[in-house]
């Protein structure tokens, strides 16, 4: 079976729901952006620099590369592709609180990302693919159009945030109680398209089972990694070293299903990567936080780094 000729394929209605739990999504997240969040940003721009370079050009550059190695086909590429240009996920703040890193950091990194990946993502993702000798292709089989897509996304995922940011500053109480219920919400609901997606095409996701947990595997040790090691490298404290890595390494694998679905017809090789990304994203990271948390602490008696919880970059109270 080749997977790069196998479509899922869903109701119309179905992906106008599809499209309404994306748009939810990001309501969630905007309800819970603060414009505090932005001005961390601005009055600390380094680790977002550090982050935003990763994100935006180091961890598209360096899938580009894995797709070239691993033996995947044109339309897993594309889907490795379309991944590492997706926003970072929002659980990227809770295994940073897990894990005992910067949740400030994460919070501000996620928020303003977001609002750069409106517009990054659907240039990103069309100029990574149509380098590769393979998956462009696919861009091609679709007539991918960037400014098309780029449109869509200002409506599906744009204007939901930009509603949610402005109820955020306009009626706080207001976001704070429906905050909760549209995250989860919205949550569930992704996962219940994410699981239909699998298990309603099985025998595809089986036939190519073995390459898909390697490829996805690899390719998420790989992007969490590069969060940590481009940290490092920018000489970031310990708990900020925690943030960058879920920052990079967790990407909006849910939000790229949507994306397989809306502009690529579904193709069974992007849906299938997509797919399970946005389930073992979550595993590997739940992983990790709790090592890194429980090393830390035999380490240091601290989950946050040291003794009183600072890091090197915090200044002594």
């Amino acid at each position: 079976m080749n997977v790069d000729d196998v479509v899922l394929s869903f109701t119309p209605g179905s992906l106008t729901l599809l499209n309404v739990v994306l748009g939810l999504i990001m309501l969630g997240i905007a309800l819970d952006t603060s414009p505090s969040d932005f001005r961390v940003v601005a009055k600390h721009p380094k680790p977002f620099v550090i982050a935003i370079l990763a994100q935006l050009l180091l961890l598209p550059a360096v899938t580009f590369g894995l797709t070239l190695i691993l033996p995947v086909t044109a339309s897993m590429a594309m889907g490795m592709i379309l991944v590492a240009c997706c926003p970072p996920g929002n659980i990227s703040q809770v295994l940073t609180h897990r894990s005992g890193g910067n949740v400030a950091l994460s919070v501000s990194l996620t928020a303003v990302g977001n609002l750069i990946y409106i517009v990054a993502m659907p240039l990103s993702i069309a100029f990574w693919g149509s380098l590769h000798p393979t998956a462009r292709t696919v861009l091609h089989a679709v007539a991918l159009d960037p400014l098309k897509m780029l449109l869509e996304i200002v409506l599906i995922i744009g204007l939901p945030f930009a509603v949610g940011l402005l109820v955020r500053a306009k009626l706080p109480k207001i976001a704070a109680k429906a905050h909760p219920f549209v995250k989860w919400f919205s949550l569930l609901a992704l996962v219940g398209f994410i699981v239909a997606a699998l298990v309603g095409n099985w025998s595809v996701f089986v036939s190519v089972l073995g390459i898909v947990l390697l490829v996805v595997t690899v390719h998420d040790a790989v992007a969490l990694g590069l969060g940590y090691g481009t940290a490092v490298i920018g000489g970031l404290g310990t708990r900020e070293r925690k943030a960058m890595t879920f920052e990079v390494g967790i990407r909006n694998a849910g939000l790229g299903l949507g994306l397989v679905f809306a502009f690529f017809g579904g193709l069974g090789g992007m849906a299938i990567v997509a797919g399970w990304w946005g389930i073992w994203d979550i595993i590997a990271g739940l992983v990790v936080a709790g090592l890194w948390s429980r090393h830390t602490r035999k380490r240091t008696g601290s989950s946050t780094g040291d003794a009183t919880g600072r890091t090197a970059m915090e200044p002594a109270p």
